[in-house]
């Protein structure tokens, strides 16, 4: 009962300790969601090895987060070559938010999505359904559609989805399902280059001041 009660008092001080609102940046929104379902009774049930659902919620949001966070390492290098790069944003309406939006330096607009599956099986597309293993998957593309057709709308320009595969293997190395090219997320880097190497007639700076005045980072939204 001692043990409980310390576990208690710890689990509690550690869950009202944590900061009101995290800092910005790639897997903020995902890591701020872990730590909300982690309360005091989570904590202690994960201390004494007992599973959860809310705990194991948490830990597939922490595990998108860092995801998210290895993503944003690969891409981020190319802010040296004049790509504007921005993590975790929100969208103007709705709880969704955007992974990571890139703006070439020639004005050509990417939006890679992180996505984490066990590596345990390949993503592969099969009688016009995408899979994870045996598992159908096709609905998880729906959210990516309608993010990009947000950001395109908004800033009235092309929006191109771009899944970036951590953990699970592509059949043939990568694929395109119903206009979506997904890749293994260490060719993040070399693919955007490819996509955004595409010359137009756009200004890139001004792309990218609309994207930040109108996608904050998703842990400022205003609630």
């Amino acid at each position: 009962m001692t043990t409980l009660i310390v576990l208690a008092v710890i689990a509690a001080w550690l869950y009202y300790r944590r900061p009101q609102r995290p800092t910005p940046g790639a897997g903020a929104s995902a890591n701020a969601r872990a730590r909300q379902l982690r309360t005091p009774a989570v904590r202690i049930a994960d201390a004494l090895n007992i599973p959860t659902q809310r705990g194991q919620e948490a830990s597939r949001y922490a595990v998108a987060a860092e995801a998210e966070q290895r993503t944003a390492a690969r891409i981020n290098p190319l802010r040296r070559e004049g790509w504007v790069v921005l993590h975790d944003l929100a969208l103007p309406s709705g709880k969704a938010n955007v992974d990571h939006l890139a703006i070439s330096p020639t004005g050509v607009v990417i939006m890679p999505d992180t996505k984490c599956w066990s590596g345990r099986y390949r993503v592969r597309a099969n009688g016009g359904r995408l899979l994870h293993g045996e598992r159908d998957v096709t609905d998880r593309l729906r959210g990516l559609r309608h993010e990009a057709s947000t950001v395109s709308r908004v800033l009235g320009v092309p929006v191109i989805p771009l899944v970036v595969m951590e953990g699970a293997p592509i059949e043939g190395g990568e694929l395109t399902y119903d206009g979506i090219r997904i890749v293994p997320a260490e060719r993040a880097p070399a693919v955007l280059r490819s996509i955004g190497s595409t010359r137009t007639s756009r200004d890139a700076q001004a792309l990218a001041r609309l994207a930040t005045s109108n996608f904050p980072p998703y842990t400022r939204k205003p609630r």
